[in-house]
Formats: C-alpha cells, structure tokens, sequence
C-alpha cells in the first residue's frame, strides 16, 4: 500500500504558477500510475492529468493542456504538477493519486481506477 501527501498549494494571481508535490512512501512509484485531480465547491472531482509508471506517456484534461505539466521521479517517489498561466476557474483542491497493476504505459482518468488517494492541497487563483 502507498500512502500520498500533496503539498505546494496555495494563493496565487491569475496568469501566475505553482508546482504541485506529491510525496509518497510505503512504496515504490515505479508500481503505480499516477494521476492529479481536483474539485471545486459544489462540483464532482475532476480528472487533470495522469502519468504512465514508466513517465514517458502522459495524458491531460482539455482544460490544462498546455498550461499543466505532469513529471514522476521514481529514484525520489515524487511526482510533480507543473502550473503556469493559471486561472481563476483552476481553483480548486488538487488530489494526488495512485492506481496499481497497470501496463508500463498505461494512463487512466477516471477516479474509480486509482485506488489510493492523498489528504489533497488547496489551490487558489485570484482574479
């Protein structure tokens, strides 16, 4: 079992940027998928970005391509939300989370295939 813990959230103006940690222990990420989601009040948590167990395949939501950028250091169990050019509608709190017994290059975005879930970060862009 691994256990995930998001940090670097917090406030930030519109077209600014955050780099988004995820720590994870109890096991190697080289095991794991990994993926970024987030919710905003009143809404249903939304996929935002994925990572294959190798690193080399990724996949983003519509909404971020471009602007997001996923990376995973499996030497360090880390992974790493890169986000520039950020909006007010990208508020939200950002979950780290981990899906197992995938290919090598194996992505998933929905959040029934991810079994572990970190406490979550909050981000705030301001207008």
């Amino acid at each position: 079992q691994v256990q995930l813990v998001e940090s670097g959230g917090g406030l930030v103006q519109a077209g600014g940027s955050l780099r988004l940690s995820c720590a994870a222990s109890g096991r190697t990420l080289f095991l794991y998928t990994m993926g970024w989601f987030r919710q905003a009040p009143g809404k249903e948590r939304e996929f935002v970005a994925a990572i294959s167990r190798s690193g080399g395949v990724t996949y983003y939501a519509d909404s971020v391509k471009g602007r997001f950028t996923i990376s995973k250091d499996n030497a360090q169990n880390m992974v790493y939300l890169q986000m520039n050019s950020l909006k007010p509608e990208d508020t939200a709190v950002y979950y780290c989370a981990a899906a197992r017994n995938l290919g090598w290059t194996i992505v998933v975005v929905t959040t029934r295939e991810y079994e572990y879930w970190g406490q979550g970060t909050q981000v705030t862009v301001s207008s």
